[in-house]
């Protein structure tokens, strides 16, 4: 059993996007195998209350932890529980750490979950209550650890499991969300499944608007609330990348953080990620953005990278930033440095941008860029560099691991940041540090 997690105290008891193509991709994470698994995916019925005639999947590992932690696998749009259990690995990681699996499956029509009625988002009814149900079977019937009890899902899944985090604060440690939306995000009126204002972006609120949506359903509520993992991909057209910051709002500003990251890196190339409220393993959000994917982002691999936040798996991330592979400076500043501002995507209330640094006739060990906004524009969020702004002036320096440049190369989207205001690419003074 992992001991990177502190012990809580124990907790009692849509349609949404297109449909996502798991793909299988060779992203294998090192793992020391327990013996073949001759464990099967088995259904349960009866499970208990279940209003919107969900099914209910479990896997259950050969070799069980005696109190076992519990992760809940949502499936995406049009597909099912078995589907989610063999595209996925999480049975796979089930069988090396000796968790659970459970994979809730919708019946309606569309495959779809109930991410937009009132009862599913306030508790009340529908899907949310049914996989209530399940979890609560899981408990009656095996020696589950409540204090270890996560959700992920990715698309309507990840949506889902916004839904499950927000209603059931008490009952989840922890949650990763591939391809989603806020809590509420999704929510109808006129018994639609979808929100177009939602998907395509179009829902801009406060941090503190997206916090009272998840505090409104647990008046009073004093308790821990749960950590959040985002994944989106920077080119999504089914659930648009504004999605990705506006989840980030609503469970920082849930845990009390603001929404500057206390760590920012790239933990692979073209993998942008952030943590607030900390800046190991666990913190209380963690981001991962990816750049130019679509929506069909999940690959092989990233269960364990949810497995990691979760704090279920004994592998350590270092909380400070990989050395970047580039060459060793042998020169000083004299060759001097250009910088540009990229403009990769943008939506009504806000746009995403990479910068690109050059190095010019010697190598580089850092860099201070400097520009000047044209008319009313703003930095937001940012990753990878240190940002001071006054006015419509801006500053942004390397964060040691990513300043050093080979002479005449380009460390492409060397950092990046999200922008407020019209989309613009001033011209940006480069200066060797």
């Amino acid at each position: 059993m992992s001991t990177l997690i502190l012990p809580r105290m124990r907790r009692g008891l849509i349609a949404a996007a297109a449909a996502v193509v798991v793909a299988a991709v060779a992203l294998v994470a090192v793992m020391a195998p327990r013996p073949a698994s001759a464990a099967s995916l088995t259904e349960i019925t009866g499970f208990g209350t279940n209003p919107s005639n969900l099914q209910m999947y479990l896997y259950v590992p050969d070799d069980v932890d005696p109190e076992p932690a519990l992760v809940v696998g949502i499936h995406y749009c049009t597909g099912s529980g078995p589907a989610f259990y063999s595209g996925t690995e999480w049975a796979q990681l089930a069988d090396q750490y000796g968790f659970i699996v459970l994979y809730p499956s919708v019946t309606r029509s569309s495959k779809c979950w109930d991410v937009s009625s009132q009862a599913s988002l306030n508790g009340t009814g529908s899907d949310s209550v049914g996989i209530k149900s399940m979890i609560d079977w899981v408990f009656a019937n095996y020696d589950v650890n409540e204090d270890e009890v996560y959700s992920t899902g990715v698309s309507s899944g990840a949506m889902m499991t916004n839904v499950m985090l927000a209603n059931y604060p008490d009952l989840f440690e922890a949650g990763a969300s591939f391809s989603g939306v806020p809590f509420t995000c999704f929510a109808t009126t006129d018994g639609s499944e979808w929100n177009s204002q939602c998907s395509n972006g179009q829902i801009n609120r406060t941090p503190a608007q997206w916090g009272d949506a998840v505090r409104a359903v647990n008046a009073g509520y004093t308790g821990e609330w749960p950590r959040m993992q985002i994944w989106h991909g920077t080119g999504d057209t089914t659930l648009y990348y504004q999605n990705f910051q506006e989840q980030i709002d609503q469970w920082t500003n849930v845990h009390g953080t603001d929404q500057t990251p206390d760590l920012s890196d790239t933990p692979q190339a073209n993998w942008n990620r952030t943590r607030y409220g900390g800046t190991g393993s666990q913190p209380a959000v963690e981001a991962i953005s990816l750049q130019g994917v679509g929506h069909n982002l999940y690959v092989w691999g990233m269960a364990s990278k949810a497995l990691e936040f979760f704090g279920y798996d004994t592998d350590v991330d270092p909380t400070t930033s990989p050395t970047d592979p580039v060459t060793t400076p042998t020169g000083g500043p004299t060759g001097g440095c250009s910088a540009v501002i990229k403009v990769v995507s943008s939506w009504n209330s806000g746009w995403q941008a990479n910068v690109d640094v050059t190095a010019g006739a010697a190598a580089i060990s850092g860099w201070r860029l400097t520009w000047t906004w044209p008319g009313g524009q703003a930095i937001s969020s940012h990753w990878n560099a240190t940002v001071t702004t006054s006015g419509s002036s801006v500053t942004a320096t390397d964060v040691d691991w990513n300043g050093t440049v080979a002479a005449g190369q380009t460390k492409t989207s060397a950092w990046g940041f999200i922008g407020s205001g019209s989309s613009a690419t001033p011209a940006v003074t480069c200066t060797p540090a």
